[in-house]
């Protein structure tokens, strides 16, 4: 077998930038030719990335992009706040987004294919950690004014698209759904079921009340107001200025919104419970 000089698994790994035992492996395999031995990586990082997508993925970060007449974000996960900061990871994330940028009209899955895709799963291979790409959301074509808000942190972030206004309240109002996370644009929006099952509740929790059937009914309805007033965008206080309310900003600035997505990383992911010890024994081949 032909001897694999560490000069030729320095230039394996230039070229593919897989771990240097990997890139060994992979050249003992093709019996140091390099083309053979890219060829098995490839494959290599498909297995390894299907074993590894059974595992969730709740950290990471959301990568944006906005120009003052689009803005686009992705949510970007992988296992641990670890490789959420690790270079590769977050150059991979501005990869994933300046495609976006770039075709905006493009849909999810057709957006993770090709090259994309086969740098996920290099990813994979390298940091040895379920990557995924798991939303990606756009202002809307029809707006007059865009706003984006990306946290410092890099894991929440929000986009609001206006009928008139103009970028500057837009960008406060994508901060204020940052901070404030509505539900809804307005009460209009938040479906008769769901208003049902909060009044229901409300009745509920004043059911043992000593209070007559009238002054319950005055108290629930004051509940439901409280409650749109805290989950409609439009109803909500505004965090810059605590003394206007939404509805009222976007009247002084002639705008009205459209449509908002607010982005959490992880958000409503179940996050794995860890067993270290079998992870360990698992490791070391004993279960």
């Amino acid at each position: 077998m032909k001897d694999i000089s560490a000069s030729l698994v320095k230039e394996l790994r230039e070229r593919t930038g897989v771990g240097i035992m990997e890139c060994k492996k992979a050249l003992v395999v093709s019996q140091g030719n390099i083309e053979l031995a890219i060829e098995e990586l490839r494959k290599l990082s498909g297995v390894k990335a299907a074993k590894k997508a059974i595992r969730t993925a709740s950290d990471g970060v959301i990568a944006t992009f906005s120009n003052g007449l689009l803005a686009c974000m992705v949510e970007v996960n992988c296992e641990t706040d670890f490789v959420a900061k690790d270079e590769s990871f977050i150059e991979y994330s501005e990869d994933i987004i300046a495609k976006l940028a770039a075709n905006i009209d493009v849909g999810f899955n057709k957006l993770m294919t090709g090259e994309l895709e086969d740098k996920r799963k290099k990813l994979i291979q390298h940091l040895g950690e379920n990557i995924v790409v798991r939303r990606m959301a756009k202002s809307d074509k029809g707006s007059d004014s865009v706003g984006l808000y990306l946290h410092s942190n890099k894991r929440i972030a929000g986009i609001v698209s206006l009928q008139g206004g103009n970028e500057v309240i837009a960008r406060d109002i994508a901060m204020h759904i940052v901070a404030m996370d509505p539900v809804s644009i307005s009460p209009e929006d938040i479906s008769e079921e769901s208003i049902k099952k909060e009044r229901e509740m409300f009745k509920a929790q004043s059911s043992d009340s000593e209070k007559s059937p009238e002054i319950i009914s005055k108290i629930v309805e004051g509940k439901i107001k409280k409650y749109l007033s805290e989950v409609c965008l439009t109803e909500q206080e505004f965090v810059k200025e605590p003394s206007i309310k939404i509805e009222n900003l976007l009247k002084q600035n002639n705008a009205k919104v459209i449509s908002f997505e607010r982005f959490s990383v992880g958000e409503g992911v179940e996050k794995r419970k860890i067993d270290f010890a079998s992870e360990v024994m698992i490791q070391l081949g004993k279960t």
